[in-house]
């Protein structure tokens, strides 16, 4: 950013939009005195207080989440949880009880508790669980609680609906609509800014720029901004042309030159050298393969639970897969979305009816978790798996110069994937997908930390793509600019198909299910970037308590979860790598043999949490 001037008025909500990479964190922390400016200044309203929710998440602590959330609400917020704790031991000081409570009627603190209760009820938390045992996830629901607890003058939020699903998405535009403050926000998810911004502010190669919204408006006014600035600079390096043709005239012409001339061309020179020009657009395409059979798969009465004594996931589900569909799975997180991708893609078998793919297919999987990128990978050997060249579409491509499709500099290529920014993952991950020949593309969260130029470019892939596409996403636009069909997650193991994307899902009378639908055990078993501690967010009322002895198996079982996840991520890279069924079935044998085993254990380990879990501790 260089010499930037923008002011907020009171209540105004702005987006602040950008590509990736180009400062509007960094901005957010130089309101928040995170970062100095190296020049100018930066001023607020005397008093005013300030919410935040930033995108990087800070380490764990031991503190419960009800602690971590009320702390929003500073002093206050930590005098009611004091105040709890007190009432709860058996031998309370009453001294400093009477403190608290002036504290807390001085500040309305009472009504802080209610609000802090509401919204870890609405976001599905366990007030009572440790902070530190959550995985990144759940921590940011956590953090975005403690942002809205302390009804701060100014809020700024930086990327807010992150592991949201659409549900609590709409109820977070919600409660930011009523908000009676100032917001800043920074989002990709182009239906949130729709929904929320007054304003949007541009930051585009270090300047910011005002535009009115809705999107669609901030897109109008920007596309002309950039043709005139197109017209500017033409008719500024026609300038420079002749000026310089006429300052290399011979000895006469220079002794007879103008000086102010001279100072006028070394500005241009010097404002030509000084140029920010824009970053470039990805322009990937999609490796399809031939085409399949025209079923892709046919669920018949298919039904999936994890154990029997429990409710299934998925109930009685009829429905059959055309070529050429493009379908998006719909729900709560933890209701089986991903258990129904895998069902359809063979990975799990249904306890009751039957699946059945179709013929001639070749399947790419998006997978949300990232498990199809080793961290320790160079970003060349991420997509070429040891290659120089791959085939794109029947022609050889250096993986280099495939790379730079996806905004990756020649130079950034030999860097290791976990240096990479969510953005950034999100991209190879596209990169390494669209590298293998397929007409059955499975995409789960896909759009997470895309920027909006790079999601319009996979918009109109997927839209131009022949084959068949199974969605799961959170991101509304997305999702209506792409779905002929709608299969919602309804609670009780309904699932419903409708036609159309997600306003027509809503248009033809779909709702959102109870909260209470969604097991525990059903997040366990289908949520590969949650660790099993955030499924005690919604743990069952009635349980037996946990003797001695169960809850020190149950402390140990994270870890081992954990590493039986880790092992299967890195046994199933091995075996999806090139040649790996060429070797001899010696080699091959022993290793399925193996992976078979680790997901037995994980399944038994995960049932055995589940049982453990339901019990008071």
């Amino acid at each position: 950013m260089d010499k930037c001037s923008f002011a907020v008025e009171k209540g105004e909500r702005l987006a602040l939009v950008g590509r990736n990479g180009a400062g509007k964190s960094t901005l957010l922390k130089l309101i928040l005195g995170q970062h100095l400016p190296d020049h100018g200044v930066i001023k607020f309203s005397q008093g005013i207080r300030i919410g935040h929710l930033q995108q990087e998440l800070p380490a764990g602590d031991k503190r419960s989440v009800m602690q971590v959330v009320l702390s929003g609400a500073a002093a206050t917020g930590d005098a009611l949880f004091e105040y709890q704790q007190l009432i709860s031991d058996p031998d309370p000081d009453f001294d400093r009880m009477g403190v608290l409570q002036h504290i807390i009627e001085e500040n309305d603190g009472w009504h802080f508790q209610t609000k802090a209760e509401t919204i870890i009820t609405r976001l599905d938390l366990n007030p009572e669980q440790a902070f530190d045992s959550l995985s990144g996830g759940w921590r940011r629901r956590v953090l975005l609680a403690q942002a809205l607890v302390g009804e701060p003058d100014l809020l700024i939020l930086d990327e807010p609906t992150n592991h949201l699903d659409i549900r609590m998405v709409e109820w977070l535009e919600e409660l930011l609509r009523n908000f009676k403050g100032t917001l800043i926000f920074v989002s990709h998810d182009r239906a949130f800014i729709d929904s929320l911004a007054t304003r949007v502010i541009d930051l585009d190669r270090g300047d910011i720029t005002s535009f009115p919204a809705p999107y669609e408006l901030y897109l109008e006014s920007k596309e002309k901004a950039m043709e005139v600035e197109a017209t500017q600079r033409a008719l500024q390096n026609k300038v420079l042309a002749q000026e310089e043709v006429w300052i290399r005239q011979g000895i006469k012409a220079r002794r007879t030159r103008n000086e102010g001339r001279v100072r006028a061309l070394k500005a241009m020179r010097s404002e030509l050298g000084e140029r920010r020009f824009q970053q470039g657009t990805a322009k990937f395409s999609i490796n399809a393969q031939a085409q399949s059979g025209k079923m892709v798969v046919e669920l018949l009465n298919a039904s999936f639970r994890y154990r029997p004594e429990l409710e299934p996931v998925i109930k009685d589900f009829t429905e059959v897969v055309l070529r050429g569909d493009k379908i998006a799975l719909i729900g709560p997180n933890g209701i089986g979305k991903s258990t129904l991708l895998k069902m359809m893609l063979e990975e799990l078998a249904p306890t009751h009816g039957v699946v059945t793919q179709g013929t001639k297919l070749n399947v790419a999987y998006f997978d949300q978790a990232r498990m199809a990128l080793d961290p320790e990978k160079t970003l060349v050997d991420s997509v070429s798996e040891g290659r120089d060249f791959i085939d794109i579409g029947g022609k050889s491509r250096h993986v280099i110069s495939y790379l730079e499709d996806f905004l990756f500099a020649p130079e950034r290529s030999r860097m290791k994937v976990r240096q990479l920014s969510g953005g950034e993952t999100n991209r190879l991950l596209l990169a390494k997908l669209f590298s293998l020949p397929a007409n059955l593309l499975v995409m789960d969260e896909p759009t997470n930390d895309l920027d909006m130029d790079t999601l319009e470019l996979l918009i109109d892939r997927l839209s131009d793509f022949t084959g068949t596409v199974l969605l799961v996403s959170h991101d509304r636009y997305f999702l209506d600019q792409l779905a002929t069909k709608t299969w919602a997650f309804e609670g009780n193991g309904n699932v419903r198909a409708y036609a159309g994307g997600y306003e027509d899902w809503k248009a033809q009378g779909g709702k959102w299910p109870e909260a209470k639908t969604t097991t525990p055990t059903a997040q366990a078993a289908t949520l590969k970037d949650e660790t099993v501690a955030n499924v005690a967010a919604v743990a069952p009322v009635k349980a037996k308590k946990r003797s001695y002895k169960d809850q020190r198996e149950f402390d140990q079982m994270q870890p081992v979860i954990e590493q039986l996840e880790s092992d299967i991520a890195t046994l199933t890279a091995e075996i999806a790598a090139p040649g790996f069924y060429s070797s001899p079935s010696t080699v091959t044998g022993p290793k399925l043999e193996h992976l078979l085993q680790l997901e037995s254990t994980l399944n038994t380990t995960f049932e055995r949490w589940a049982e453990l879990e339901d019990m008071v501790g």
